[in-house]
């Protein structure tokens, strides 16, 4: 569920673009995203902050499930680990990206990524 949600947390921000018309440099680059509306860009934001902990997040996974460790705290902490993504992006999206939610959760999904790894040390 996890990899969907990276392999589809850019739709927002495509449909962002295309919605206020957004011109694409000639590059053929995605556009400037400090000129886009605030929740376009926040968009942009969420997409890249859930890519910089899914990676980490995938290889402890798999790591986990070559070493055949597979308890009820991991897969608490993967499933947590999602809902997590998915309340920091509705979350950043929505425009309530106030402090300290956001840091808040996105050290709760580190947290769900040591939980993992540090059963994988364990085992």
């Amino acid at each position: 569920m996890t990899a969907l949600l990276a392999a589809s947390m850019w739709m927002p921000f495509i449909i962002g673009v295309n919605a206020v018309g957004m011109p694409m440099p000639s590059e053929n680059r995605p556009p400037d995203v400090s000129q886009a509306p605030p929740w376009v860009h926040r968009a942009w934001r969420a997409h890249l902050n859930l890519l910089e902990q899914f990676l980490p997040f995938a290889v402890i996974v798999l790591i986990a499930h070559l070493a055949g460790v597979s308890t009820p705290v991991t897969a608490t902490a993967a499933m947590a680990f999602f809902a997590i993504r998915v309340v920091h992006a509705v979350w950043m999206i929505s425009g309530l990206p106030v402090l300290p939610v956001r840091p808040i959760l996105f050290t709760l999904g580190w947290i769900a990524i040591c939980v993992i790894g540090g059963a994988v040390l364990l085992a």
